[in-house]
């Protein structure tokens, strides 16, 4: 310590001779060296505060439409400050109410949002998990009856049960709160939801009422908690007021079909379905169309809705990427609770249990079996379709649907929607298809009770069209949606994008015509369905592959890259003479000029 203190003297003393000997060189050195610190730190505030937004903007895509901006804008906090207050913030516990914070909204053609990332809450995959039992309850109850009445019921079903979980996913994107209130909030929308579902199978013979009072449960629900943040949060009032009048309107028609005949039901149902679907977009349209309306009462309307809460990007996409896992693990799990059935019976057959408990049991043994064999084709389809979703369309992704354009972003929305429908509806019909004993070494005696019971000795002409079709549409939706992003161009690819696309598009179109081929049993149809999703597996993984690249193994060639941008003339000769030049640089241009530049 003296030696230090003896080393600060010494250089103390050496400051102020140069202070003496330089005195105007000395007090210039200060300012500038005072100048450099405020910008350091004004520099380090900066990229504190836009790191996450240049992750965000390599992932989905740059858009020039994004602000962002701390609580505090007075004083941005440098990055040690926040370091101190992450720490401070371990210590605190969890409140029971705190005022909720809206992340992002839009106003005036921009959004402002913050620059962290909403992470997904541990209770949002908790529901997750409810929504396997969902999906299958809704699934299996349509396949067991596969009639145009019961495809009428299941889009009912399904679509409000899609809209509770998408209420919820909206609900915790637009505001921040991480309280103990907002999860007894989430535990009442699980037991509306829980009441929701056990009315599901009996829903049009004699649980209508109930099933649609639990929904109207958390809707009415959402309005009151609409109304209370309307008047935390005056800046978004008027939106969250528009809400609750979209949630009211369809609530009355709602409450109305349950004491009407079937007839008039139905009306009333069709009727609340496209406002509880549509109904947000109505006020973001008026939103967007008041510069054509002024002096008008529309444009009185946008003017009053001119803040409006935004999704987040990545919380939306997380979630959404969540559910499509939880319908694809729903297909999955009902050809695991096969295996389970059949491995009991097979060491029941071979004396494994001396004592079966099964009186039902024969004594034959299991055949080896187009069961399993169905069961594994099965399986290759939701793999295939799983690469296709993840892998695939998401590889070489230049602008999300999100971020592309409103219409792209309407697209995706409801093309999702329809694709997990169309995918429930054939993973429902294909386990009635895995069991079915229309085919060589299929014996129904090899099942337990319970499965042999469901196997038909032949398939249903409607649940091929349940099977076949769910499936075409369900490949047709994942390449609709494909096509709503933007993505990456490149000159030399074997089979470009577009052309992948109508393969895809092409053999969607055969997936659901193929219920009109005749002389196709169970196993010859799961064959023919998985060889064509396959198919269009490997069309795209090998023609997204470059020309001059092998497919199947590496090689050192040099790679190309093309690309359209604002060039200028010192570009094109600094490339010429082997210069380097920055291509983000050329990006951030525009200038109006465009050109192709094919680097190799």
């Amino acid at each position: 310590l003296e030696v230090i203190r003896e080393i600060h003297a010494h250089n103390e003393e050496k400051r102020n001779a140069l202070r003496r000997t330089h005195t105007d060189a000395y007090a210039e050195f200060e300012k500038v060296h005072a100048e450099l610190d405020a910008l350091s730190a004004e520099l380090s505030a900066l990229t504190d505060k836009d790191v996450a937004l240049d992750a965000n903007f390599s992932r989905y895509g740059y858009s020039a439409h994004i602000r962002t901006r701390e609580v505090d804008s007075s004083a941005t906090p440098t990055r040690s400050q926040q370091d101190r207050e992450a720490e401070r913030l371990r210590g605190q516990s969890m409140k029971f109410w705190k005022k909720p914070v809206i992340r992002q909204y839009f106003h005036k053609g921009l959004i402002w949002r913050a620059s962290e990332t909403a992470e997904v809450a541990s209770f949002e995959l908790f529901v997750d998990l409810l929504y396997v039992g969902i999906i299958a309850i809704n699934g299996d109850r349509a396949a067991d009856d596969p009639t145009g009445t019961a495809l009428l019921q299941f889009c009912i079903t399904f679509i409000l049960s899609w809209k509770l979980w998408s209420e919820l996913t909206l609900i915790v994107s637009w505001f921040e709160t991480d309280d103990i209130l907002q999860r007894l909030c989430v535990l009442f929308f699980l037991v509306c939801l829980t009441g929701y579902t056990t009315n599901i199978t009996s829903a049009f013979d004699s649980t209508y009422t109930a099933m649609i009072a639990f929904y109207l449960s958390e809707r009415l629900f959402q309005a009151a908690y609409f109304l209370w943040t309307a008047r935390l949060l005056p800046m978004i009032r008027g939106m969250l007021v528009g809400s609750v009048i979209l949630i009211l309107v369809p609530s009355a028609l709602w409450i109305g079909s349950t004491r009407a005949d079937d007839s008039t039901r139905l009306m009333l149902i069709w009727l609340a379905i496209p406002i509880e679907l549509f109904g947000p977009g109505i006020m973001i349209a008026i939103v967007r169309s008041s510069e054509r309306w002024k002096g008008t009462i529309i444009a009185g309307i946008a003017n009053y809705l001119q803040f409006y809460p935004a999704e987040n990007i990545e919380h939306k996409t997380e979630r959404t990427n969540a559910f499509v896992t939880v319908v694809f693990g729903y297909s999955v799990v009902s050809l695991l609770t096969y295996f389970f059935h059949y491995s009991i019976k097979t060491r029941l057959h071979m004396g494994s249990m001396r004592t079966p408990r099964h009186p039902q049991l024969t004594n034959k043994p299991p055949t080896s079996s187009s069961f399993f064999g169905k069961a594994i084709l099965g399986l290759i389809q939701v793999f295939t379709l799983n690469m296709l979703y993840f892998d695939i369309d998401s590889h070489n992704l230049y602008t999300h649907a999100i971020r592309r354009h409103y219409i792209a972003f309407t697209f995706w929305i409801w093309l999702h929607l329809l694709f997990i429908m169309s995918f429930v509806l054939a993973s429902g019909a294909l386990a009635k298809l895995v069991i079915a004993h229309d085919c060589g070494s299929a014996d129904p005696a090899t099942l337990t009770a319970a499965y042999a019971q469901k196997s038909e000795p032949e398939i249903d002409i409607g649940l091929r069209w349940f099977y076949c079709a769910g499936l075409g549409i369900a490949l047709a939706c994942m390449g609709g949606i494909s096509a709503s992003h933007k993505h990456k161009e490149i000159g030399s690819q074997r089979v470009r994008k577009r052309h992948r696309l109508a393969i895809r598009f092409g053999v969607a179109i055969i997936l659901v015509c193929l219920p009109l081929a005749a002389g196709l049993n169970s196993l010859k149809l799961l064959a023919t369905t998985t060889g064509l999703v396959a198919f269009v597996l490997m069309v795209d993984l090998w023609g997204c592959t470059c020309e001059h690249e092998a497919f199947w193994c590496g090689n050192n060639r040099k790679c190309r890259y093309s690309a359209e941008c604002t060039l200028q003339r010192k570009d094109i000769e600094a490339m010429q003479m082997g210069g380097v030049v920055d291509v983000e640089d050329l990006a951030r241009r525009d200038l109006g000029a465009r050109g192709v530049l094919d680097l190799t």
